[in-house]
């Protein structure tokens, strides 16, 4: 079969040998398979990545040495099946899986390790316990970007965003769009987006957000200074003098229990946005840090390849929660393949291009231009 090898961040279509399933594995015939802003931090960071992961357990990631097949974005029709396997879906069935096999007992991460080769090619093996039919109605292209959009739906949930929330959204990307698209999915009554990128700026209009900001214009966290968030300390004291002068007025009133109460239901202090740092670049953190609204809730999706700051007492003194999110479970990756087919989740507008193996590695260079590209698909028979 013909696939895209990465060996020393050079991409170059190679002919290997076709996979062959192992138990419990079955062979796709890749459809398409996305390039994802993983793959293009791999191609030049897969070392520091890689040693990363050997403090947690995760020891087989690539290197910039290995030679790998990349690509876990993928959607394929059904081969055949390896030994010790229900044998579900005929051949021909189009399906998804989530990019993880496990060889010989051993877990590999799809396209992220030399011995796990991803959807840069022809064929790839998949888990037949992580693989699911994809519904009647849904393409080979909107079916691939099941994987980015349980990204972001993991993400929208751990960020426990309530529908009568705003959400912030820094960086429109293609995991910055798949956000926006999974808030709106949740029914988030507002979101705010914000980018340098016309076009990027453009396609989360299209994605659903409600306010869409260019930061070199505007600020998006001009929006609070009108709302009842708390966007600096003095009305934070004043919210402490008013709400106390109120309830000491009220004789026998158990006035600590009162305020208790009223803080568990959110109605003592306004809780500040729910912000989705969706750019992964350094100082990005600490400029939300800064000027985020008082006790903001800050999702960190970005993935950032290199060493960051910010200043906790800044966090400290205006309660930011930080919270680090990463992939999702099979359930959430279920689920999202589910929204997608209901149409409860249009993902075609993050789909900017289309390429075949040969033009793998331009399009890497491509999707270096935020004023080009979302999310570009390999299409293998190209």
């Amino acid at each position: 079969m013909k696939a895209v090898v990465c060996h020393e961040t050079q991409l170059n279509v190679e002919d290997l040998p076709d996979p062959t399933p192992g138990p419990g594995q079955i062979l796709l015939q890749v459809t398409r398979c996305g390039i994802c802003g993983s793959d293009l931090h791999m191609r030049e960071h897969a070392d520091v990545v890689a040693d990363m992961g050997a403090l947690i357990g995760l020891d087989s990631l690539m290197r910039v040495r290995d030679r790998v097949v990349m690509g876990h974005e993928f959607s394929g029709r059904v081969l055949s099946y390896g030994p010790k396997t229900r044998k579900a879906w005929k051949p021909g069935q189009l399906v998804v899986s989530v990019p993880m096999v496990r060889t010989d007992g051993r877990a590999g991460m799809t396209g992220l390790a030399a011995d796990a080769p991803g959807g840069y090619a022809e064929k790839v093996l998949v888990q037949e316990s992580m693989t699911f039919p994809v519904p009647d109605g849904v393409g080979e292209d909107v079916a691939a970007l099941t994987e980015p959009l349980a990204v972001a739906w993991h993400a929208v949930r751990r960020g426990k965003v309530g529908k009568g929330e705003t959400a912030v959204v820094v960086g429109c990307g293609p995991i910055g769009l798949a956000v926006i698209l999974m808030l709106k999915a949740r029914g988030v009554k507002t979101v705010i987006a914000s980018d340098f990128s016309a076009a990027r700026r453009s396609l989360a209009t299209q994605c659903g957000a409600d306010v869409v900001v260019d930061p070199s214009a505007a600020s998006p966290w001009e929006h609070f200074e009108s709302t009842k968030h708390i966007t600096d300390g003095k009305k934070l004291l004043g919210a402490a003098f008013d709400g106390m002068e109120q309830l000491r007025r009220i004789p026998l009133l158990p006035w600590n229990k009162v305020m208790h109460a009223a803080d568990a239901a959110g109605l003592a202090i306004q809780a500040g946005p729910v912000v989705f740092e969706c750019v992964g670049v350094p100082g990005i953190i600490e400029d939300i840090v800064n000027h985020a609204p008082l006790r903001s809730r800050v999702i960190v999706v970005g993935v950032c390849m290199e060493p960051d700051t910010f200043q906790p007492a800044m966090a400290i003194n205006k309660e930011i929660d930080l919270r680090f999110v990463f992939a999702y479970d099979p359930a959430e990756f279920h689920d999202t393949l589910q929204m997608i087919a209901s149409g409860k989740v249009d993902p075609t507008p993050l789909i900017t291009g289309t390429v075949g193996l040969d033009g793998v590695a331009q399009a890497f260079t491509d999707l270096g231009s935020a004023e080009h590209h979302a999310k570009i698909l390999i299409d293998p028979t190209r």
